[in-house]
């Protein structure tokens, strides 16, 4: 079994929006959102190139790179690190634009990065170490979004 577990596929699935976070030429980060975060199998996560020049040349140079993706309402999610592989053709990349017109994506997808995840780890807000709940958690950011 791989790091992605059921639990992890089903969050991002409902999620969709994460934070790829990536290495600059002059070792700076850079942090782009990416509303094609997918898991691609039990090892492997996926993100389409739709607007990423400074994100795909980063990886270009060093594959290394960090995926974020929480629910900002529960304030819980998780943290992928890895390596990216950037596919422009061949049989998987073939595999996952078909995958990404089974999601609706319309957008023009030049190239994907296909992510061997090294580590998983969960990311929960410091509300609950003060003892909140998930619930009161929940409605405290329904409230201020639905407020604003």
């Amino acid at each position: 079994m791989g790091l992605i577990t059921n639990e992890i596929k089903n969050f991002i699935e409902q999620q969709k929006l994460g934070y790829v976070a990536t290495v600059s030429p002059d070792n700076t980060p850079n942090l782009s959102p990416k509303g094609t975060i997918s898991v691609w199998n039990d090892e492997h996560l996926v993100f389409a190139d739709i607007k990423s020049p400074k994100t795909m040349a980063n990886l270009e140079k060093n594959p290394t790179l960090e995926i974020n993706v929480v629910d900002p309402i529960t304030r819980k999610g998780y943290r992928f690190k890895g390596t990216g592989t950037i596919l422009g053709s061949g049989l998987e990349y073939d595999k996952i634009i078909s995958h990404y017109k089974t999601m609706g994506i319309k957008s023009k997808i030049g190239r994907v990065v296909l992510i061997k995840v090294a580590s998983v780890k969960g990311v929960t807000s410091p509300l609950y170490d003060l003892g909140y709940t998930e619930d009161e958690i929940k409605k405290r950011w329904k409230d201020y979004y639905l407020s604003s």
